[in-house]
C-alpha cells in the first residue's frame, strides 16, 4: 500500500492580535485529521501546517475561518493587512465559535473600559464634585478615560508579543465603535437608574451587563465578516 506523501501548507491568517488568538488558530488546525504539526506566527500573521497529505487546503482554511479569523495570501504586507480583503465567507449569525471568541474579546474590552469609567465616576462622587461639573461632563470624561484605559490595558497585554510602539499601534487600531457603544450603554444605565453620575453596589452589575451586551453583536459581525476583533 502506497503511503500518502506529507505536505506543508502556509496560510496567511488575519485577525490575530494576541497569544489567545494564536492558541485558537493552533487548536482549530490541530484538531483536523491528518495534521501533524502546526506553527502559528503572530507577528508574521501566518500559520505553517505539516500534514500527512490527506487534508486539503480548503479544509485547513475552513478551520481558520470557522474559528473566527480570515485567510489572506501569505506574505501580505502587515501594515496593510487590516485593510486587505479576506477571502469571502458566507456570513451568518449562527457560528458558535465566533460568538464565543467575540464574547472573550468583548470581555477584555469591558474590563479595560470599566477601569477608567468607574474610576472617574468614583473620583467625582468621593470628592463631592468640587468643580461643580455637570452630569454630562462627568459622563463624557468617564467615557474618554474608559477608552484610554482599555487601550492601555491592551497595549500592556500585547507587550508580551511585540515591541511597545507596535503594541500601542495595534491597541489603538481596535474597534472604537465597540468601545464607544460600550461606554455609552454603561453610562446611560447609570444615569437612568441613579439619576446622575453615581456608583452604588446595585448599579454596577446592570452597567456591566449593558456594557457587555451592547457591542457584542457588532463584535461578532466584525470578527465573522472581516476577521477583525475589538481585543
Amino acid at each position: 500500500m502506497t503511503e500518502t506523501p506529507s505536505k506543508e501548507y502556509v496560510l496567511g491568517v488575519g485577525g490575530m492580535t494576541c497569544n489567545n488568538c494564536v492558541n485558537h488558530v493552533e487548536t482549530a488546525l490541530s484538531n483536523i485529521d491528518g495534521v501533524l504539526e502546526v506553527e502559528v506566527n503572530l507577528a508574521g500573521a501566518k500559520a505553517t501546517i505539516n500534514t500527512n497529505g490527506t487534508p486539503s487546503q480548503e479544509t485547513l482554511e475552513s478551520a481558520v475561518t470557522n474559528a473566527g479569523y480570515s485567510i489572506h495570501e501569505p506574505g501580505t504586507n502587515l501594515d496593510l493587512l487590516q485593510f486587505s480583503a479576506p477571502k469571502e465567507t458566507e456570513f451568518n449569525w449562527s457560528d458558535g465559535a465566533v460568538w464565543k471568541q467575540s464574547a472573550h474579546n468583548t470581555k477584555w474590552c469591558l474590563i479595560g473600559c470599566s477601569i477608567g469609567d468607574f474610576g472617574t465616576i468614583f473620583f467625582f462622587q468621593y470628592t463631592g464634585n468640587p468643580w461643580a461639573w455637570s452630569v454630562m461632563s462627568i459622563m463624557l470624561l468617564a467615557m474618554f478615560n474608559g477608552i484610554m484605559t482599555s487601550i492601555a490595558l491592551e497595549t500592556f497585554i500585547l507587550l508580551k508579543q511585540m515591541p511597545l510602539n507596535e503594541a500601542f499601534r495595534v491597541a489603538v487600531g481596535m474597534s472604537l465603535i465597540s468601545m464607544i457603544s460600550m461606554e455609552a450603554a454603561m453610562n446611560i444605565v447609570d444615569v437612568v437608574l441613579t439619576g446622575g453620575a453615581k456608583l452604588t453596589w446595585w448599579v454596577i452589575v446592570p452597567m456591566l451587563i449593558a456594557g457587555f451586551l451592547t457591542p457584542w453583536p457588532y463584535n461578532y459581525w466584525r470578527l465573522k465578516k472581516y476577521g477583525q476583533s475589538c481585543h
